[in-house]
Parts: C-alpha cells; sequence; structure tokens
C-alpha cells in the first residue's frame, strides 16, 4: 500500500508498503542534477554524490560503508540531468539504522579538502574511461550537439577542467542552495510501516534548509552535426530529433513508436539492417525525455566501409514508419513496454525509485493503471503522424570513429524529407 505525507519542515515522503517483504529499500531523491549547474561548476551534482560518502560530522567514509555492509545491507547513490539519489538496502531489523545514515550523509557530510582532492582524481579517471568508450561518449557529443551551450547539452560527469576548479566550500554552497526541504523526498519500499517512518524522519531530517529555489534553465532543442575522428576500429552514430516530454500527449505513443523501430530483436532496424544486411553489430531506437523536452533517437555502431550503405537504409527505414505500420508490430510494442514497466512492480528498489521519480517529474504518484491506460489508447493513426512530423525536424547527427565515408548532413536531412 501507497503511502504520501508531509513532514512540518516541506520534506516529502513516500512509503510502499509489502506485508510479505524481509528487506526494505529507502533513500533519499533531490530534483536537482547536472540541469542545474553552470558552465564553470559542470560535474559539481555528480561530485557532490561522490563526496556525501567520504565523510559526515560523525562517520569517517570507512565506517559509513562498514555500518551498512556489517548487517548485510547495500548502499549506493547515482546523479541524472535533473535528479541526484541516495538509497540503501537493508534487511527490515535495520531500517533505523539504514535511514539514519542516507540522513546523515545528505545533510552532514563534511567535504574535506584531502578527499576531495583525492576524489577528484577518481572522478577525472571515470571521465577518463568514458572518453575510452565510443558508444558511451557518443552520448555526450549527441547532448551537446541537439542542445548547444546550456547544461542539457553538458555532461553529468563535468570535464577535467570544471570538475578541478570546485572546490570544498562550492560543494558546502551547493549543498545549501540547491538541497533544500522543497527538493527533498524520502521513499521507502518493503517493509515499511509508514506512521513509523515518517516519524523517524521527523527525527533525522532536521538540518535541511528551507529556501526559495529556481528552476532549470528550459531547454531550447537546436540540432546539427558533428563528427569526430578517431582511430576505432567501428563507427559510433546516432541520428536524433526532438520528440516530447513526460507530460507531452504523445509521449508514450513516441515510446511506443520507438519499440517498433528498434526496441529489441524483432524490431524493424534490427530486422532490416543487422539480420537482412548485416550492416551493423548493435542498433536501437529510443524515446528519452525530460520535464519540458525530449529526443527520439537511433544508435548504431558499425564499420568503416558498411556506414556506406547503412545511412540510406536507415533514412529511408525511418521515412517508411509513416506508412507501414501493422497492427500486429503496434500490438508488440504495446506489450514490450507494459510489461517493462509492470514487471518492476516485482523489486521493492524499483518501487522506491519509481515513486520518487514520479514524485519529482508529476508532482504526484502515477497509478500504473492510469500509465497502461494510456498506452493502450495509442492509435494507428497518432502513430503515423507523430513519425510523419518527427523525421522532417532538423536532425541531430553525430558519429565518431573513421567517418570519412559517411554521407553529408545535408544529404541526410534531404533523405528524411
Amino acid at each position: 500500500m501507497i503511502q504520501t505525507s508531509t513532514l512540518s519542515n516541506g520534506i516529502r515522503v513516500i512509503t510502499d508498503s509489502a506485508e510479505t517483504a524481509e528487506s526494505v529499500s529507502l533513500g533519499v531523491w533531490v530534483s536537482v542534477g547536472a540541469r542545474y549547474e553552470t558552465k564553470e561548476n559542470n560535474g559539481i551534482s555528480h561530485l557532490l554524490e561522490h563526496m556525501a560518502f567520504k565523510g559526515t560530522t560523525t562517520r569517517t567514509a570507512f565506517e559509513i560503508s562498514k555500518e551498512i555492509e556489517d548487517v548485510g545491507g547495500y548502499i549506493n547513490a547515482y546523479t541524472a540531468k535533473n535528479m541526484t539519489a541516495y538509497y540503501v538496502r537493508v534487511l527490515k531489523e535495520n531500517l533505523t539504522l539504514g535511514l539514519n545514515i542516507i540522513a546523515d550523509i545528505v545533510q552532514n557530510s563534511t567535504m574535506d579538502k584531502n578527499e576531495l582532492q583525492k576524489e577528484k582524481g577518481v572522478i577525472i579517471q571515470e571521465i577518463n574511461m568514458q572518453n575510452d568508450t565510443p558508444d558511451d561518449l557518443i552520448f555526450d557529443y549527441y547532448a551537446a550537439c541537439a542542445y548547444p551551450d546550456q547544461p542539457l547539452g553538458r555532461p553529468v560527469l563535468g570535464t577535467t577542467e570544471s570538475v578541478q576548479r570546485i572546490e570544498s566550500q562550492d560543494l558546502l554552497n551547493y549543498i545549501h542552495s540547491q538541497y533544500t526541504t522543497n527538493r527533498l523526498i524520502v521513499s521507502a519500499s518493503g517493509a515499511v510501516d509508514h506512521k513509523a517512518f515518517v516519524e523517524l524522519c521527523e527525527k533525522l531530517f532536521t538540518n535541511v534548509p528551507s529556501h526559495p529555489t529556481e528552476n532549470a534553465l528550459p531547454a531550447s532543442y537546436r540540432g546539427g552535426d558533428k563528427r569526430v575522428v578517431k582511430q576505432n576500429e567501428q563507427v559510433n552514430l546516432v541520428l536524433g530529433f526532438e520528440s516530447f516530454s513526460y507530460n507531452h500527449t504523445d509521449y508514450y505513443a513516441g515510446s511506443i513508436l520507438a519499440s517498433i523501430a528498434g526496441g529489441g530483436m524483432s524490431s524493424r532496424l534490427f530486422q532490416e539492417i543487422r539480420e537482412k544486411r548485416g550492416l551493423v553489430y548493435s542498433i536501437y531506437a529510443f524515446n528519452s525525455p525530460q520535464t519540458d523536452t525530449g529526443t527520439f533517437g537511433i544508435y548504431a555502431g558499425t564499420g568503416e566501409k558498411e556506414v556506406i550503405e547503412l545511412m540510406p537504409v536507415l533514412c529511408d527505414e525511418l521515412m517508411r514508419l509513416s506508412v507501414s505500420l501493422t497492427d500486429e508490430e503496434i500490438a508488440r510494442a504495446k506489450a514490450q513496454l507494459k510489461a517493462s514497466i509492470l514487471m518492476q512492480q516485482e523489486n521493492i528498489s524499483s518501487h522506491a525509485r519509481t515513486n520518487a521519480v514520479d514524485m519529482i517529474i508529476y508532482g504526484r504518484l502515477v497509478p500504473k493503471e492510469e500509465v497502461i491506460a494510456k498506452i493502450d489508447a495509442v492509435e494507428k493513426q497518432q502513430l503515423e503522424k507523430i513519425a510523419a512530423r518527427l523525421f522532417k525536424q532538423k536532425p541531430t547527427f553525430v558519429a565518431l570513429g573513421p567517418i570519412q565515408h559517411i554521407m553529408s548532413y545535408a544529404d541526410i536531412t534531404r533523405r528524411l524529407h
């Protein structure tokens, strides 16, 4: 049973109780991430997430991990464009310990200068590792090309230069300005009693600032062309278009269209481009939403020679989507999307995360029945209209590797039109 409450200081609390559960997954979700950064402090949200585990006023970094692992628990965190999360999973008898540690690292981290210098080195290694992973790096290029000169286009990890600039006081100032009561959500799922959990939250979350905060800068999709020559064996590329935000009436239709185009081994692009023609090692479609924008795109990994044939075929297959959809593939795409949503209900960690994310994005908990109904309501005519409209927009095209044989941006645009 899902229940919500608001603490006296404004922090929202969500519990999703499961009577048969022997463990609890809980955490704090903060509705601030890379979209709230400037060019100068790009990467500070992610660096802060790392530094939260490096010691508080009451625990050392070792004690944080030791206390959780002593009881067989698991603790972790992640940073995204519009949120940062700190979460733990423990047996039900250790709920108080788990929440105590999460509350401690969110409110009382010291941002020790010596630890900061070491963690900067760790993150710079992470940046370098991503730079050596072309199928990851290509998506940073894609974001920068689709949304240039704005927070949404900058990498979550930041750059080596921006990370090096951040100091301990910058992190403390960022916590005070951004980690506010109106942005914090405490979410728990599994073996949890709502009333007792809310009372515990009232005791533990007493050191969170309460003041007005600014929204992220609005996104401005621009699109364009970016090609980076690199001596790799494979070409990695993404072709994308502006699509739909979470709240757009066509959001679920966009997700269904992405599934039909490249959502699995039975999808059009996989069958035509990989199975029939052997032009790629990997190809898939995605519909990636934000709160005020979104992109629909295709990723492909291919060979230097194969890319010559790939791009015309890819463009032609996208154009066919508006005139050749079948009832069978629409039904299959809907089934895949509904199954992925419903299967998450079997995991208490997914429950805690989904409830918190719903609250951040929609300001409310969205019943799964409502989501399923919206998916079922998508019709063939709606999908055809979306496909016809999407691919006539200004595309974003990025490529990395031996790219000399790829058709020009102008030719790609003409082929799509």
